[in-house]
């Protein structure tokens, strides 16, 4: 699908405007939109609030009724909107396709919690008494996203948001202002075959770090869900706390693997591969650290030069390419520093350097790089975006495991093992101390159904599946009394006598 029939398909008209699209493939111009003004900040918030009073009082399952069209709509134009993602972001054509199917697959997911957004009946101990919990629409969300999954991060919030009765306001990455536009696009077909939507469920905020601070400030929005750096999420964090507000941080990653000797080799190079090359290891649970027994640290280190090298870098829209572009300049400039600073802390590198600069002046291509580390130092410990992995040897699983969690990051990790203590070890209270923890799989490719986030750095939110869709609900504890008596709760009495 070439590039007119995308836009022309998303309905796309992106001529106008401050902020510029350019794409990573080939520095082309894609397109432009206007930047929002703190004038329109605070009218999105106030239609927002309005449309918030008429939505809550909509029933659940009806609200995911609208959920359902969008997916429908989001079925159809997966080639376009996916397509769109590897003109905008990078990622190869397969990833960016995934990338709409897990717009689908959250769709329906919410459909189905539209008609579960259950609370507990709890025992109540005065007679002729009943306690329960009820959960209630929060109110307009702010959403901050990132430019490495420009879709996929927002539907997880959005969807759920509106199930649960609440209207969204979307900053989108400056990076990728047309997948957002795009994603608008199919929304509001959706809501025009729903027929009865308020109008403000889904406004659109388009800007640098100013309009975010705007959404982030202001009393009006109970929660921001914010998805970026931890720079980023702890002004957000502490922007929010200040006005008593609720913040939902998912931020960086330093994601580890530990590969035991009794591991099948095969299914871990695959995962290897996968989790450390993937989206040019612009992953927030991209593979960045790879601890390997001593016993079969020679042949795994041999076979993974092999797969550093031999990867195909390229056109992200060509069929076989396994790894594009890095989005920017900066990003390309950000890797080649960390690639420095790791040989002078001891690290022997192979790969890193640009690639098909003839070809692509202006896109910023890289050989992935494989980095030979004795020992973790700073620099394994600070989260570069771009595909590095750093392989380190282990003797002793504990030390391993020790050196696991010794990165302020914690969102994913994983061990690859056949062996069932070190596994449940893994997973237990002492092992992973990260959000996601995984046995015999790598750290990249969370499912829907489960809660994502992570733990220290990483922010602690959870987005998604399980439980998550209670951050965009408030609870309130009820007690209902159909008794002609009032006991009081802890057996106290407080007699007033007759009036």
């Amino acid at each position: 699908m070439n590039q007119q029939d995308v836009f022309k398909t998303l309905e796309l008209h992106v001529d106008k405007g401050s902020i510029v699209s350019t794409s990573p493939i080939d520095g082309a111009l894609l397109g432009k939109v206007q930047e929002n003004t703190p004038q329109d900040i605070q009218q999105m918030i106030t239609k927002a609030t309005a449309c918030f009073k008429e939505w809550r009082l909509i029933p659940a399952p009806k609200r995911g009724a609208l959920v359902r069209l969008f997916g429908e709509e989001l079925r159809k134009n997966k080639e376009a909107l996916g397509t769109l993602v590897t003109l905008e972001n990078g990622k190869i054509l397969q990833e960016g396709l995934g990338e709409v199917q897990e717009m689908i697959d959250i769709c329906d997911y919410a459909v189905g919690l539209s008609r579960q957004l259950y609370g507990l009946t709890i025992a109540s101990e005065r007679p002729g008494h009943r306690m329960m919990e009820t959960w209630h629409p929060l109110g307009p969300v702010g959403v901050i996203t990132p430019f490495n999954f420009p879709v996929a991060v927002w539907a997880w919030n959005f969807v759920l948001a509106i199930v649960c009765g609440d209207p969204v306001i979307w900053k989108p990455s400056e990076k990728t202002p047309l997948t957002a536009l795009a994603s608008a696009n199919l929304f509001e077909r959706a809501v025009k075959a729903f027929g009865k939507a308020p109008q403000g469920l889904l406004q659109l905020a388009f800007g640098y770090q100013e309009v975010g601070e705007m959404l982030v400030n202001p009393p009006h929005l109970p929660l921001i869900s914010a998805t970026g750096s931890t720079g980023m999420g702890r002004a957000v964090g502490e922007g929010v706390a200040r006005r008593f507000g609720r913040s939902l941080l998912e931020l960086s990653g330093n994601n580890g693997m530990i590969l035991a000797p009794s591991a099948d080799q095969e299914l871990a190079m695959r995962a290897i591969a996968f989790a450390s090359l993937g989206t040019a290891g612009q992953r927030c649970t991209t593979l960045r650290r790879l601890f390997v027994h001593t016993s079969i640290q020679a042949q795994i280190t041999h076979r993974l030069k092999h797969i550093f090298a031999n990867a195909v870098v390229g056109n992200p829209l060509e069929a076989g390419t396994l790894i594009g572009p890095l989005i920017d300049k900066r990003s390309y400039e950000d890797m080649q520093k960390a690639l420095e600073v790791a040989r002078v802390q001891g690290g022997v590198v192979q790969g890193g350097e640009r690639v098909l600069t003839d070809k692509y002046p202006e896109g910023y291509y890289v050989r992935p790089a494989l980095v030979e580390m004795q020992k973790q130092t700073e620099i394994v410990k600070t989260e570069t975006f771009a595909p590095i992995l750093y392989v380190m040897p282990y003797t002793d699983f504990d030390k391993a495991l020790a050196q696991h969690n010794d990165v302020s990051q914690g969102l994913a990790s994983c061990i690859f093992t056949n062996d069932v203590r070190e596994a449940e070890i893994f997973l237990s209270s002492r092992g992973s101390d990260c959000g996601i923890a995984n046995v015999n799989i790598g750290p990249s490719g969370a499912e829907i159904g489960g809660a994502f986030g992570g733990e220290k750095e990483t922010g602690g939110g959870r987005e998604s599946g399980s439980d998550a869709w209670r951050n965009y609900m408030r609870r309130a504890t009820n007690t209902i009394n159909y008794s002609h008596e009032l006991p009081l709760a802890q057996g106290i009495r407080f007699d007033v006598g007759d009036a």
